[in-house]
């Protein structure tokens, strides 16, 4: 096990109080809308909004590893379903190399593909790799389960399913179930007062 992130980085508490800030000030939007599970909401969080975020994103990463770190999950690579997960992955890479570490990131697409190398997940190897499945928030765990599957066909060892925020809408309960892995998250819906 690697020392935790806070040893190599300077002030974390900070880092994740910025980004808290951050996602309240850019990432949550009131209104009705249809969520891609198709279940409905009063609000919707756009965490692309963070994840793409030219401060943001740095904060993302080092607050996701350490969440990783603290809970002594063991981490050689980190992605998930396309594109949700995708800068989360690149987000813990690079936090990750910040800190002296090497951690690859992954993408994992919905389908097998069907022609050229007829990868399912692309980037580095997961075969016989320690890995993490993040994205940036589930509703119902189906794009996580989707991804787990991925790579788990394709030899990757999955420690856990890892999201920047927790909707509190059963993806937790239905991953562990369904997953056997656990599920952790930066921040629950009631730290940005959406309870």
């Amino acid at each position: 096990m690697t020392a935790p992130l806070d040893s190599a980085l300077p002030d974390l508490a900070a880092s994740r109080a910025r980004l808290l800030e951050l996602i309240k000030e850019l990432a949550v939007v009131h209104g009705r809308v249809t969520l891609s599970s198709g279940k409905e909401a009063d609000y919707y969080i756009d965490l692309r909004r963070i994840t793409l975020h030219h401060e943001a994103s740095q904060l993302v990463g080092r607050v996701m590893l350490d969440l990783i770190d603290g809970a002594g999950v063991a981490v050689e690579a980190a992605g998930g379903l396309t594109m949700g997960a995708d800068p989360v992955g690149t987000a813990i890479m690079h936090a990750a190399r910040e800190a002296g570490r090497e951690v690859d990131a992954f993408v994992v697409r919905k389908a097998q593909k069907s022609y050229g190398m007829g990868r399912q997940v692309e980037g580095p190897s997961v075969e016989g790799r320690k890995v993490v499945v993040v994205e940036d928030t589930s509703t119902t765990g189906g794009s996580a389960l989707t991804a787990v599957e991925g790579v788990r066909k394709a030899g990757g060892e999955v420690t856990a399913v890892v999201v920047i925020v927790d909707r509190a809408t059963g993806a937790k309960e239905r991953i562990e179930a369904e997953a056997g892995v656990p599920y952790l998250y930066a921040f629950g819906k009631d730290e940005l007062g959406l309870d």
